[in-house]
């Protein structure tokens, strides 16, 4: 093999937490664990190639959608540093990463879950192409390393259904990486749907890191975190039971106190636009008057998540297609499932 050059290539998806990660303790560990499931069509395709250099520490260029970006760059450049400590190649190394997202950047569908775990993914290719990785510890490694770069981007190394953070409801699990948890879930949940309108399509006014951050001398940060581990452990007790009607409970309540804690915020902001509450109101409306169980979610934007069984997707796609394509900008949507989680790419 020619260690001069080596690529790596990687698609890795998004995930939509259902317990959510908001607030951080250390350095990018949660301050209560979260529950996810992996997108299968909202990914991002990256590429690296590492030439060999004389050492001084780690370069790069990044390119995105084939154009180089520095804004990214040099967020991307803080990441591999740290990196060092564990990828101690990278300081002898200059780096070429091409990257593309399949969803709008930056409106609230979690772009960061998907690049840095797919650039963490690479990272651990390359690493186990000089031999210095096992295929056990492989997974582990790349979900410890996209946490570093992005705290929920450690679900998206598995697909399906992932924890992420200690907890005494189940065994195993760690602040530092997730855990896939797909052998307790019931079968009504494994190929749910989630189909993403999107309300805006663009930058948030608000980064997540500035959210998290906000939290820290938040009146109520501490309920919240509370809330967070009793809503993870009932949340494993409903997935492992099947029980529809409680996850539609616990989940939009998930979504709307992750809001309620923005609007609340010693700085307060608001994410959500008049066609975010229109859809939500719509999708309340179509449950109770239909009994299926179409519910919302919502991450850090205005964008919505209809989440529902995939035995009940017709209506609900029917529903989509008449009553709410109009609330979105450019009657854009997504259509996502369960996914089966990143695809290592040939190179």
């Amino acid at each position: 093999m020619n260690t001069s050059q080596i690529q790596a290539a990687w698609k890795s998806p998004s995930n939509i937490a259902l317990v959510k990660y908001w607030g951080k303790k250390g350095f990018q560990l949660p301050a209560n664990p979260s529950i996810s499931f992996t997108l299968d069509k909202a990914t991002t395709e990256t590429k690296v190639l590492a030439q060999k250099t004389q050492g001084g520490g780690v370069s790069l260029e990044l390119y995105f959608d084939g154009e180089r970006n520095k804004a990214f760059e040099d967020k991307m450049l803080g990441f591999l540093r740290r990196a060092e400590t564990g990828f101690e190649w990278l300081k002898e190394h200059h780096l070429i990463i091409q990257s593309s997202n399949t969803f709008p950047h930056s409106s609230g569908i979690a772009s960061s879950a998907s690049s840095f775990s797919a650039l963490a993914l690479c990272l651990c290719s390359i690493d186990q192409q000089l031999g210095l990785l096992s295929d056990k510890d492989f997974f582990e490694k790349a979900s410890y390393w996209s946490r570093v770069g992005s705290g929920s981007a450690c679900r998206s190394v598995y697909g399906g259904f992932n924890l992420w953070g200690q907890t005494d409801a189940l065994i195993g699990t760690s602040d530092e990486y997730a855990v896939n948890i797909d052998d307790i879930v019931h079968p009504v949940f494994k190929n749910f749907k989630d189909t993403i309108l999107i309300i805006e399509k663009g930058k948030k006014a608000v980064s997540s890191t500035t959210g998290h951050a906000l939290l820290e001398t938040h009146p109520f940060a501490e309920h919240r975190y509370r809330a967070g581990f009793k809503n993870t452990a009932t949340l494993l007790e409903i997935l492992e039971s099947g029980d529809l009607d409680a996850f539609v409970q616990l989940v939009e309540a998930e979504a709307l106190m992750l809001h309620a804690l923005m609007m609340t915020s010693p700085t307060p902001f608001i994410l959500m636009k008049p066609n975010t509450l229109a859809v939500i109101e719509k999708i309340q409306d179509f449950r109770n008057q239909t009994g299926l169980h179409l519910l919302f979610t919502l991450d850090a934007g205005a964008n919505v998540h209809l989440l529902n069984p995939e035995n009940e997707d017709n209506r609900v796609q029917e529903f989509i297609k008449s009553e709410l394509v109009g609330y979105c900008q450019n009657a854009l949507y997504l259509c996502n499932t369960v996914g089966k989680g990143p695809e290592k790419i040939n190179t």
